[in-house]
């Protein structure tokens, strides 16, 4: 019984500590380290270091740690000391799709890391260059079934979001295209717009401008519901393939073992952010919309999309390493 109570109240005092801890959080410069300049978890990092400092009262600076699709970034983190003061702003690429990308990856997310909050998801849009004859998605999967040496696919390279898209195309439909890399979505649109590839799983800020000049052609759009930036593009699930539904997302997470009340602090005020229209309207104009929720909820979500991507890679036959 005396040992029982011993350890009871070194957890309380522990308890306590960490409480006290979130109370004072943060006293300090807090980092938020993200890929790539420029990219969408990078632009998302910026506001909510603006907002997060104004509400906070201490300065939040972004990090940028660019490389293999946010994996670099992303192992700098969970290198980090856990007392709430280092961030990641990580993304799918990086949590669910890297263990069954990388062979020997330097982190397990599941172990390494603790979850924030989902901060937002990017649909895409499966679009074709403007000489294609297919009006719709299924006319569309009808062509491409009848010549499929003649559509080939755009992606922003090897085992990307948009790579991984094309691979879930091809199971699918059941057809062999071939998918032709290049570096980022940027030049990735330029050459779809030149006909070096006729069609492809494209993010929605890269693609809207080209579809509503009507230099491609919008075949679905790859979310469950329509996305408010581009309204008449119809969604895979209206199409009957609910099966092509894929987004980019990205998250706030951090260090695994950072103190729950500081975790619970941080989710509060990302949260209260996301729902605040400036910050929706943020998003929105970034193709992307606020997905907010609990650090429960995040640790289920990316668990359930490992799996998902898992199965895509395995039978694809993906790797990096």
């Amino acid at each position: 019984m005396k040992i029982f109570n011993v350890v009871l109240a070194l957890v309380v005092a522990g308890g306590a500590v960490a409480a006290a801890q979130a109370d004072q959080y943060p006293a300090k410069t807090v980092r938020i380290i993200t890929g790539s300049p420029g990219n969408l978890h990078d632009v998302v990092s910026r506001h909510f270091a603006t907002l997060l400092s104004a509400r906070w009262g201490q300065p939040v600076v972004v990090e940028n740690r660019a490389g293999a699709g946010l994996t670099i970034g992303t192992a700098q983190a969970v290198l980090s000391p856990p007392d709430g003061y280092t961030l990641l702003m990580t993304d799918r690429t990086a949590v669910a799709a890297a263990p069954s990308l990388i062979r020997n990856l330097s982190y397990d997310p599941a172990r390494d890391l603790a979850p924030i909050t989902l901060v937002a998801t990017a649909p895409m849009i499966l679009v074709g260059h403007e000489s294609l004859p297919a009006r719709n998605l299924h006319g569309f999967i009808e062509y491409v079934r009848q010549q499929p040496q003649a559509v080939h696919f755009v992606s922003a390279g090897p085992a990307t979001v948009p790579h991984i898209a094309n691979e879930v195309f091809k199971q699918l439909v059941g057809v062999e295209v071939i998918s032709v890399q290049y570096k980022g979505s940027p030049l990735a649109m330029m050459g779809l717009l030149a006909g070096e590839a006729r069609a492809g799983f494209m993010l929605v800020p890269v693609v809207l401008p080209h579809l509503k000049a009507g230099r491609v052609k919008g075949y679905a759009i790859t979310s469950l519901k329509r996305f408010s930036g581009a309204p008449d593009v119809p969604t895979v699930g209206e199409l009957g393939m609910p099966e092509l539904e894929s987004q980019y997302w990205i998250a706030m997470m951090a260090p695994a073992r950072t103190p729950a009340p500081i975790i619970q602090k941080i989710n509060r005020d990302i949260v209260d952010i996301l729902s605040s229209a400036t910050m929706r309207d943020k998003l929105l104009a970034l193709g992307a919309e606020p997905a907010p929720g609990t650090p429960n909820e995040l640790a289920e979500f990316i668990r359930s999309e490992t799996v998902k991507w898992r199965k895509v890679i395995e039978v694809a036959g993906m790797r990096l390493d």
